[in-house]
């Protein structure tokens, strides 16, 4: 059974879970993202791979909205921010720069994933503050790779999660979901073509489906 949700507790604080594929901490007017993957379509045809353009605008605008909407003053994005360093094509990083230039008020901080590693940080005058894993705040351990810390709520991202929904009859949907156990939370991608992986969560596990413009608690 699944049911709307908006809002839930999280290592004992109040977050909003968006459509978008984002999380928002009124608390502290921060908002979490995972798995951006900024250039990932011009890695692509830097390799002869056709692929559509605007995803860079897409993905920009889908911030800029959440940004308006929650009145956040920190993103934090937790790991793959850049896809790699053939996605840094001149077009793509131009299409961020604008978006950081009219969002210069925020404040930026990257936890460095994986392909963060391979494709180094972004551009100095973007004014955004890298990190490694394991960083805190509040509450929250920042981290890109889904692994309780000793110490503090890890937030994640890098696995991509969705689950498969069973239909009666019969069939079913794969969804990208926000999956938070009791002392790690692994966020949605919310970069364009990153794909998803089926996750299991275990018993006691909370699970909530993003589905075209709503989030949706799964009930067992």
């Amino acid at each position: 059974m699944v049911v709307p949700v908006s809002e839930c507790i999280v290592a004992g604080q109040r977050v909003t879970l968006l459509a978008q594929r984002a999380m928002y901490w009124p608390g502290e007017a921060t908002l979490f993202v995972a798995d951006f993957h900024l250039g990932k379509a011009a890695s692509f045809r830097s390799a002869g791979i056709p692929m559509p353009g605007g995803t860079t605008t897409e993905m920009t605008d889908r911030l800029a909205s959440i940004v308006a909407a929650t009145g956040a003053r920190r993103i934090v994005f937790l790991g793959d921010f850049l896809h790699s360093k053939a996605g840094r094509a001149e077009k793509t990083l131009a299409r961020f720069a604008s978006w950081r230039e009219a969002h210069g008020d925020l404040s930026l901080t990257i936890v460095r994933g994986n392909h963060d590693e391979h494709a180094g940080d972004p551009p100095a005058e973007w004014g955004i503050t890298c990190v490694a894993e394991g960083a805190a705040l509040g509450p929250f351990i920042l981290a890109h790779h889904p692994e309780p810390r000793a110490k503090g709520y890890t937030l994640a991202g890098h696995i991509h999660p969705a689950v498969w929904l069973s239909e009666k009859g019969g069939g079913g949907m794969k969804l990208p979901c926000f999956w938070f156990g009791p002392a790690l939370g692994v966020l949605p991608a919310f970069g364009a073509f990153t794909g998803s992986s089926v996750v299991r969560p275990k018993r006691g596990d909370k699970v909530f489906v993003v589905a075209d413009d709503e989030v949706l608690a799964v009930r067992g």
